[in-house]
């Protein structure tokens, strides 16, 4: 049932009129002598509205799927595009966060004060990491009319000081505009053992790798459970759902099977799969009749350089992203015919997003086995990865492809993600799919954006933009509809302007042309001269270069400056400036002036209950001396075991446990060495007090220390034993694993605990944690490395 053709659908929620179903005069004492009144209609979009399912596909650069010419087998994507229309000019804003708010909102990412990810926000506007009131999301938008939402997957969208149980909660998904919410909060997670979350709380994966977990797979099942329910018992109400993979950001994770689908498919190397793709390409339409493919990126060796390690590693390395693609592909075909069992697919709005930006080259050239190793400034060997080849793509692994296998996935273009000036970085393939009203297999070449998609799913379901949400008058929207462009392919476009900024990479695209400078490389490099703003060299490309392959600032100066000066106008209209490169002071909170949970306290008191806290809520124990302080209460049957508190995991953390009632100290230096502590008696039954201080060397980020056990408190305290910690993580744990007390949940800081998952098999009352208030922090590398935390 609709609701009246009248309703005022600018204001949301909608006003409803008090209902008067007759004087009082009329009414009878008995309700029996009274006629019935007809129930008030279920708030409903109007007639015609479809289903939505937008399905966000990570890390995926244009050149990747084979629906795009790419060498990742994606028939799902194949199909999609026979029955539908692929968009071949297709951006991002080149990073994930900034895309992810532009999409839901449909407004640029400075706009909704996502210039960067959140975790290095500042206090300028465009850069807080917080949606300002005023650009409410899609979600809020259709479920204020009458459709049920739903969120399955990566967010990484609400700032992560609030991500911890204290809330606030109006910045969790479904605090905007979700109904459900099934998926994880921040830039990654282990695919095998995720850092779930189901609404608010913290949950544990369903099933154990050993028993086939995987989270692509999960993510499909909550859909299709859900869209199900809604069609058994609101089958005339439409839902938009937003699927969004952690696929294929690393760790890149698959099956055995997929994985072994691709053994050896990609011996030729980076740079022949580059022609090879631009071939396939041009045979598809999917760039234009004059399109060149660019040149190989100096910064990056050309693989017949490589030595023969290398090469083989890499490969390696890149069979597990193109195994994660299809695998990702395939459970999107799964829901497909999900939803054609349920008889809605075809009053389904299908939008593939194949990336919300090019794909990462943040490994560097070499790639790696476990990401956090290079988050944490720590290069890998191709030896040391070859050690564990067999390894890469399974649960062991937080895997990485090197940067020449992601220049590959962005054919034809130069750079990559994080490079918001040049395609490679904000160009990415998107597909259309909704028989009767988007035709089937063609293509459109007009510039669309990712702000575009917004107002192109509101025009089709015959909503109007609202002017106030909430009683808060919205901002415009800055997309365009492409339903223009579906309906007819030799159409104007009506893009015609967009600017492009991540991190001072910047470009602005208008009428065809864009000037460009790429500021910072997408990798670590402490060799590369980050110059300043304008020491920029910039780059012009005419409309007919569809590559942005031919430089043609040197004999169009007057162009360029044109096109300069456009870019200022766009950034301050839209609040990229003042342009910020900053590392070192956006990654400290009093410097960078946003929001910090922890603020300048230097003791916590953590108790049972306490789990999967993210490093931004607590305190900081990295580069300094800390003591853990742990009240416990030891059984009197059996010498305890299990885990007392625990941060990080398998690829980066520390923990403190007792094993046999002897207590251990482990410091997991991101996946490459344990340095253990082990006690040298074990504790006695009762209530005692265990104390681990770690005395930290100093003189730099990622020192050592010495950690020493003590029972008891004050100068009765006697020693358990001391030991050395000869490496520490300097910078970053983990990106989805917390702290935990009592137990050590998700991935574990080390392998083998006594008891299941570490759980304690006495009583934890509490751990108080403090941290040297005096401790001098060597910042450079923390923020080198934090930084690439996408």
């Amino acid at each position: 049932m609709n609701q009246p053709s009248d309703a005022d659908r600018t204001h949301l929620p909608l006003r409803r009129a008090r209902r008067v179903d007759a004087s009082p005069a009329d009414l009878p004492v008995d309700v029996r002598h009274s006629t019935p009144p007809r129930p008030e209609a279920p708030l409903r979009p109007p007639a015609g509205a479809p289903n939505v399912l937008v399905v966000l596909i990570d890390d995926m650069g244009f050149g990747a799927s084979s629906a795009f010419g790419g060498p990742c087998e994606m028939p799902t994507a194949e199909r999609m595009a026979a029955q539908g229309v692929r968009f071949t000019r297709f951006h991002t804003t080149a990073l994930c966060s900034p895309t992810r708010q532009a999409l839901l909102t449909g407004r640029n990412h400075h706009t909704v004060n996502m210039g960067v990810i959140a975790e290095v926000a500042t206090a300028a506007r465009g850069y807080t990491g917080v949606r300002p009131d005023d650009c409410a999301t899609l979600a809020q938008v259709l479920r204020m009319n009458g459709y049920s939402t739903g969120a399955f997957g990566k967010m990484h969208q609400t700032p992560p000081w609030e991500t911890s149980p204290a809330g606030p909660f109006d910045r969790w998904p479904t605090g905007e505009g979700f109904d459900r919410f099934y998926g994880f909060l921040g830039g990654d997670t282990h695919q095998f053992t995720p850092a779930l979350v189901d609404g608010t709380t913290p949950i544990e994966p369903p099933r154990t790798p050993e028993e086939g977990y995987h989270l692509s797979e999960d993510l499909v099942d909550q859909v299709i459970g859900w869209t199900s329910t809604l069609g058994a018992l609101t089958p005339d109400k439409p839902w938009f759902a937003y699927l969004a993979f952690g696929a294929t950001h690393a760790p890149h994770h698959a099956p055995q099977s997929y994985l072994d689908s691709y053994r050896g498919a990609f011996d030729h190397g980076y740079d022949e799969q580059r022609a090879r793709t631009f071939a396939r390409q041009q045979e598809l339409g999917v760039v234009g009749p004059d399109a060149e493919l660019t040149a190989p990126n100096p910064h990056i060796p050309l693989y017949a350089d490589l030595d023969e390690d290398s090469r083989r590693v890499g490969n390696r390395l890149f069979e597990a992203y193109a195994a994660m693609a299809t695998h990702a592909d395939d459970q999107v075909d799964r829901l497909l015919r999900a939803l054609e069992e349920q008889g809605v697919l075809d009053d389904t709005l299908v939008l593939y997003v194949l990336g919300d930006n090019g794909a990462s080259a943040e490994a560097g050239a070499f790639g790696t086995f476990n990401e956090m190793a290079y988050q944490n400034d720590v290069a890998m060997t191709t030896a040391q990865i070859q050690e564990r080849l067999d390894e890469v793509g399974g649960p062991t692994a937080f895997n990485h492809v090197p940067a020449g296998w992601a220049h590959a996935m962005n054919t034809p273009y130069q750079w990559s993600k994080i490079v918001a000036s040049h395609w490679g970085g904000t160009r990415t393939g998107m597909i259309a799919r909704l028989p009767g009203r988007v035709p089937a297999g063609e293509v459109r070449h007009q510039f669309t954006h990712v702000i575009d998609v917004v107002p192109t799913i509101l025009e089709l379901a015959g909503l109007p933009v609202p002017t106030s949400v909430n009683g808060i008058d919205q901002a415009p929207l800055e997309g365009t509809s492409f339903l223009y462009a579906l309906d007819d392919a030799d159409a104007a476009e009506r893009h015609r302007t967009q600017y492009f900024e991540i991190a001072g990479n910047r470009g602005i695209y208008h009428d065809g042309w864009t000037a460009v400078t790429q500021h910072l490389l997408p990798w670590p490099d402490r060799t590369y001269p980050v110059p300043a703003f304008d020491g920029d060299t910039w780059e012009l490309y005419a409309p007919g270069d569809w590559t942005q392959a031919h430089d043609v600032a040197a004999e169009m100066p007057e162009k360029l400056r044109e096109l300069q000066d456009r870019f200022l106008v766009e950034a301050a209209r839209y609040h990229v400036l003042p342009l910020d490169d900053r590392q070192r002071e956006r990654f400290d909170p009093r410097v960078a002036g946003r929001q910090d949970l922890v603020g300048d306290r230097t003791r916590m008191v953590l108790r049972p209950g306490m789990t999967r806290l993210n490093e931004n809520t607590v305190l900081n124990v990295k580069n300094t001396s800390f003591r853990a302080t742990a009240s416990l209460t030891l059984p009197e049957d059996a010498p305890a075991s299990g885990v007392v508190l625990a941060q990080g995991g398998g690829f980066g953390g520390w923990v403190i446990y007792l094993d046999a009632g002897v207590p251990v100290y482990v410091h997991n230096f991101v996946g490459l060495e344990l340095f253990t502590v082990r006690g040298t008696s074990a504790l006695p039954a009762g209530e005692q007090t265990l104390v681990l201080d770690f005395v930290y060397d100093g003189g730099g980020a990622g020192r050592g220390g010495t950690a020493t056990f003590r029972l008891g408190r004050g100068e009765d305290a006697t020693v358990l034993g001391s030991g050395r910690v000869e490496r520490t993580v300097p910078a970053l744990f983990s990106f989805d694993e917390g702290l935990d007390v009592g137990l050590d949940s998700l991935d574990p800081v080390v392998a083998g605990y006594p008891t299941p998952q570490g759980r304690f098999s006495g009583t934890v009352h509490q751990v108080v944690l403090d941290i040297d208030p005096g401790a001098e922090h060597d910042e450079e590398m923390v923020v080198r490395a934090r930084y690439r935390r996408q």
